[in-house]
């Protein structure tokens, strides 16, 4: 939220520079994200003063350029040589001096220098009123009146007002701050309780309605999402620009100027907070009706799109339809036009939960809705109104056509609380002066009601609805106390964290640190994601998905099912901006519902993409620099290596959908990782150029394995390891992983390992059939083995292989 550094000052006096504001405000509670200095001419015209011409001469070598002597109040008169036809001596100019920036344009920008005109020096330039930035006139320079003072500088002849924009990071508990006057109230509690100065806020002017004219009559049938409703029509209205001194303050919030009447509830609603409509009372047929939308209904917004109403939202209606949805947008039709003569003006305080989910349903994010959400100040919407009124009179001489509709329905009463003063000292931390707690509560709008030695009775404001415990009010008195004040104690006392003997998150961080040791990155993205990729992806099921009922945008309405989605956008990302090599990895939840049961799973995904090595001179073959499955496949390896699963991990075929092929890992009969490449429908719904290779851990699964293992010591073998190499020819189909597990099977106490280093398909063998060279790894950790130990365990594994795979030696 953005407020100006004079607005706040016209409600409040207090003696802090922007920058110092800054750091009040964010020791408040309401954290200042940036500054930006506002000027009514860009520069600010320094540098810029009034001259008097006192002599004005024709240049000797060009016949359109004259020379003058200009007096700015310096010692000695300025010569400068200045174009302009209507120069002449004795008048009053504005004079840029040398040094001085001007801005024609915002972006555009020169600096005034000594220099030599066609043989004359010149040292500034009399000023035209473009090239100062005060209008599009360049028909000859600015002359003043007479009687302007020499030496005056230009900002102070113009009244230029330079400002000060803060934007604040508005938390959704702080509605009491979303106006210029709830801010003033933070500033006003926080610099008597730091400085000890007092002030009053200056409570902007309001109109007096008066009790004539014409009955207004608008029917409240929907009372339970209208609270109140406060109602108004004026007359005599002319829609024009805005008044410079408005228009300016708009700016300043970073608010466009579009005329004196919307100009007016804008500003009325960042001054107070309060929301404010106002429709072309012309425009309504038959009374105003306050209801629920009918499904099905259409409503034309201002911003001229269409919206089809389910019938859960609230209107603002008349016998032929929508005229607007109450709290968040006004209607196309009944919108203030540039005729509009008669006007009605609303102030209400509708309720925030259906505000928020009427504007989540059709995607609005608007100033209004921002603060009807949040919920606004019912003791306000009232005086909110008869400021709007009374600034149109002022600025558009409007008159009151009708008497004050009032409708004041089921709108929260204050609470009231017991505030133990011993708890406020022993939370704090340090002890505080009962008449201090009192002053902070009072400059916040705390009623105290009785006063007790050791607690005080209170009445918490009405639009503090974040404010229900006394726990919260003893924040509210931290805060402006400052946390900086509590004194750090010499002691501290806490005791240690005691951790159970298995804990995941330990095996999370040390497996974090292995890959990113490996050159990985850690990414981490929202579990909120698209319904679009649960339904236009056919490989994805949408009726899984977990659909949230008050999405903030249609990019974040399911939890996702997968953390392979937010993978890919991310290699996607990436590879927009020319970093397609890419090696991520992400810990996170993911989230399914079966039969209407709910889960929750973790999951760990790992991603390459592109190369592992950039090309270079030794090595220019692109194809081999290239990621492949196995590079993947030997990090997955690694990993279960790593938790002394290796050895019992079996592989499987792959059961994803989203995968087009590659392969899973099992440990007694569950899945424990899937991996391998995307398909071709998944890689082009994300555009990725090449192909990435995805592994996906089933985390919970794995550390459920990891928890039931025992580490058991193993000592060192006393005899070497013997080799023993076979040939064999075996069908297309056979995987080396089958032939893996039955050569194990065969051999289970001397075969320590196998390794395929050689794979032949090609000449001089039959159709259908490949050469696999496979290496054997035999040991007997006590004793040497012998030939005819390693004669018998090679016949068992070489049978075994023939019977389960069908292989044969090849001779």
């Amino acid at each position: 939220m953005k407020v100006s550094y004079n607005w706040l000052k016209d409600l409040l006096n207090f003696p802090y520079s922007p920058e110092e504001l800054d750091a009040v405000l964010t020791e408040t509670g309401l954290e200042v994200e940036g500054i930006e200095h506002i000027e009514d001419i860009k520069g600010g015209l320094k540098g810029v003063v009034v001259g008097e011409v006192l002599t004005c001469e024709k240049h000797p070598d060009a016949d359109k350029l004259k020379v003058t002597t200009v007096n700015v109040g310096t010692a000695e008169p300025l010569q400068i040589v200045c174009g302009a036809p209507n120069v002449a001596q004795g008048q009053k100019v504005l004079v840029a001096t040398v040094g001085t920036t001007l801005y024609p344009q915002p972006d555009q920008a020169f600096e005034i220098k000594k220099a030599k005109i066609r043989g004359v020096a010149s040292e500034g330039m009399l000023c035209a009123e473009d090239e100062l930035g005060l209008g599009s006139s360049h028909d000859g320079i600015l002359v003043l009146d007479s009687n302007k003072l020499v030496g005056t500088p230009a900002a102070e002849l113009f009244e230029l007002q330079n400002d000060a924009q803060l934007e604040i990071g508005l938390t959704p508990n702080r509605s009491d701050a979303m106006g210029h006057l709830g801010v003033c109230r933070d500033i006003r509690a926080y610099m008597h309780a730091q400085l000890n100065l007092s002030s009053d806020l200056i409570w902007p002017q309001i109109a007096e309605i008066q009790n004539s004219g014409s009955a207004l009559q608008i029917d409240i049938v929907d009372q339970e999402a209208c609270k109140a409703y406060y109602g108004i029509e004026l007359t005599n209205i002319k829609v024009e620009a805005s008044p410079a001194w408005l228009q300016s303050r708009l700016r300043a919030v970073g608010i466009k100027p579009i005329n004196n009447v919307v100009d007016v509830s804008n500003y009325v609603m960042r001054e107070l907070g309060t929301p404010l409509h106002i429709f072309d009372a012309s425009k309504i047929k038959g009374n105003a009706t306050v209801r629920q939308a009918k499904k099905g209904e259409k409503f034309i917004a201002l911003d001229e799109q269409t919206y089809e109403l389910q019938g859960t939202e609230l209107l603002i209606a008349d016998q032929n339809g929508p005229l607007c949805l109450a709290g968040i947008m006004g209607g196309k039709e009944s919108g203030v036009q540039e005729n509009t003569t008669h006007i009605l003006i609303e102030s209400a305080v509708f309720d925030a939960v259906s505000v928020r989910k009427a504007a989540r349903i059709h995607g609005f994010n608007t100033d209004a809705s921002f603060r009807f959400e949040r919920g606004v100040d019912p003791d306000l919407t009232l005086y909110a109104l008869k400021r709007c009124v009374y600034l149109l009179q002022q600025i558009t001489q409007a008159k009151q056509h009708s008497q004050l509709f009032t409708f004041e329905g089921n709108t929260a009463p204050a609470i009231s609380l017991e505030l133990n003063l011993q708890q406020v000292n022993q939370l704090i931390g340090t002890p505080l002066d009962t008449a201090l707690i009192e002053s902070i509560l009072t400059d916040l709008d705390f009623e105290i009601l009785e006063k007790q030695p050791t607690q005080l009775l209170i009445r918490v404001p009405r639009y503090r609805v974040d404010v229900t415990r006394p726990i919260d009010v003893i924040e509210e008195i931290l805060r402006i106390y400052g946390l900086n004040q509590v004194p750090l104690p010499e002691k501290w006392n806490f005791s240690l964290p005691v951790r159970p003997r298995f804990y995941p998150e330990k095996h999370k961080e040390s497996v974090s640190e292995f890959l990113v040791g490996r050159g990985y990155s850690e990414i981490l993205n929202n579990s909120l994601t698209k319904l679009a990729y649960a339904e236009k992806i056919s490989s994805s099921k949408p009726q899984e998905a977990i659909q949230l009922l008050n999405p903030l945008s249609q990019d974040l309405g399911i939890l996702r099912q997968s953390l392979l989605f937010g993978l890919l956008e991310c290699l996607q990302y990436n590879q927009n901006r020319q970093q397609s090599n890419l090696r991520i990895f992400e810990f996170g939840q993911h989230y399914n519902q079966q039969n209407e049961k709910r889960q929750e799973k973790s999951q760990l995904a790992l991603a390459l993409m592109g190369q592992h090595t950039a090309e270079n001179w030794q090595n220019t073959d692109a194809k081999a620099l290239k990621f492949n499955f196995f590079d993947l496949k030997a990090e997955v390896q690694s990993l279960f290596e790593r938790f002394g699963l290796a050895n019992k991990i079996e592989e499987a075929s792959i059961q994803d959908p989203h995968f087009e092929d590659g392969i899973a890992f099992e440990l007694n009969g569950k899945c424990l990782a899937q991996m391998g490449w995307v398909s071709a429908e998944i890689q082009t719904a994300f555009d990725l150029k090449q192909r990435p290779f995805i592994a996906l851990i089933n985390w919970d699964d794995l550390m459920h394995a990891i928890r039931k293992q025992q580490i058991v010591f193993q000592e060192l073998p006393k005899s070497f390891a013997v080799r023993r190499d076979l040939s064999l020819l075996i069908a297309k189909e056979i995987k080396y992983n089958d032939l893996k597990i039955a050569a194990q099977k065969a051999e289970r106490k001397l075969l320590q390992d196998v390794n395929l280093f050689d794979v032949y398909e090609g000449k001089n063998l039959a159709d259908g059939m490949k050469s696999y060279a496979l290496s054997f790894y035999l040991q007997d950790a006590q004793q040497t083995l012998t030939d005819k130990h390693i004669e018998k365990s090679m016949q068992q594994i070489l049978q075994a292989l023939e019977k389960d795979c069908g292989a044969k030696l090849r001779m």
